[in-house]
């Protein structure tokens, strides 16, 4: 079976992670050791931060 892509960078992931405070769980056991609540907390702050991005105008 083949893995899936992520569509996050892992610097990405990283950063979210220490945001919102269980980087140091990434850290002792990967991604696969966080809790579910907090993967979904992950995943909507991206999708925040994507949107804002999208409705914000160009910088010049």
């Amino acid at each position: 079976m083949s893995r899936r892509r992520s569509v996050m960078s892992e610097q990405f992931k990283a950063e979210l992670a220490k945001d919102l405070g269980f980087y140091d769980t990434v850290q002792r056991e990967g991604w696969g050791g966080i809790r579910a609540k907090d993967a979904g907390n992950l995943v909507k702050r991206a999708i925040e931060l994507a949107q804002r991005s999208m409705t914000q105008p160009p910088q010049a």
